[in-house]
């Protein structure tokens, strides 16, 4: 793949980039490879990542609603 250096970029612009990335949970640079991608291909249809799932999961009670009871002992025949 192709490297693209880009020089004299706003300070501000840099600050924001930043922000966008950590709240992404990505790095400055793959932040900066998805809004190119996005503005000269169109917003891609890839796949949620495990953490935007678990984000976008409702909420839906107390922990102690999904406590299991005692289980019995029983024997395992191998």
């Amino acid at each position: 793949m192709a490297q693209l250096i880009v020089r004299r970029i706003e300070e501000r612009i840099v600050r924001k980039l930043k922000r966008q990335a950590g709240s992404h949970g990505v790095s400055m640079e793959e932040e900066h490879r998805n809004i190119l991608r996005e503005s000269l291909l169109g917003a891609s249809r890839k796949r949620r990542s495990f953490k935007e799932a678990l984000q976008a999961m409702p909420n839906v009670g107390e922990d102690s609603d999904f406590e299991r009871e005692a289980q019995i002992d029983r024997p395992v025949h191998i």
